[in-house]
């Protein structure tokens, strides 16, 4: 019943924003609850913190997934062992806002959401922003902007993220 209310994404985020508010282990609890039965999939072990918002339904949260406070999450798949620092931003791709018709408002002109992945055992640093997909095995490094898909195990970093190393 629960989803059929929550069926539009707009309502999601209002009850999003609403329950990231709440403090503590509570609030992890809450959190990791709602979204399981809201998103395409969510862990029920997935530690969700304080102030983080989601805004797509057709987001997947796997198995041991960290996502650290003031997280914002758009459509995306994060699998099983990602860690999340704080501050990231999960956009839904780099196609959001179309912005080629000069004679029309940009608000106006539309856009594609794409589903990101983050591949699993992943940790991406603070304040990252990712608008592109991410191996398995990934480190990003904190303030990183990833615009282009990440091969596996490698560890990226900079504006645009680069890869500097191979874990392997």
């Amino acid at each position: 019943m629960l989803s059929t209310l929550l069926n539009n994404d707009g309502v999601l985020a209002s009850f999003s924003q609403f329950l990231s508010l709440v403090p503590s282990k509570l609030g992890v609890y809450l959190r990791a609850g709602f979204y399981r039965f809201t998103l395409t999939r969510c862990s029920p072990d997935a530690v969700i913190s304080f102030l983080v918002l989601l805004s797509q339904k057709d987001t997947e949260i796997a198995e041991g997934v960290y996502i650290g406070p003031q997280s914002n999450i758009g459509r995306c798949c994060i699998e099983k062992n990602a860690l999340l620092g704080s501050g990231v931003h999960v956009m839904s791709g780099k196609e959001q806002h179309n912005f080629s018709d000069l004679e029309r408002p940009i608000k106006e002109q539309g856009g594609r959401f794409q589903k990101v992945r983050i591949g699993q055992n992943c940790w991406i640093g603070n304040g990252a922003m990712i608008m592109a997909n991410i191996g398995a095995n990934c480190i990003v490094g904190a303030g990183s902007v990833v615009s282009n898909d990440i091969p596996d195990n490698s560890i990226v970093a900079g504006n645009p993220a680069r890869v500097i190393k191979s874990r392997d």
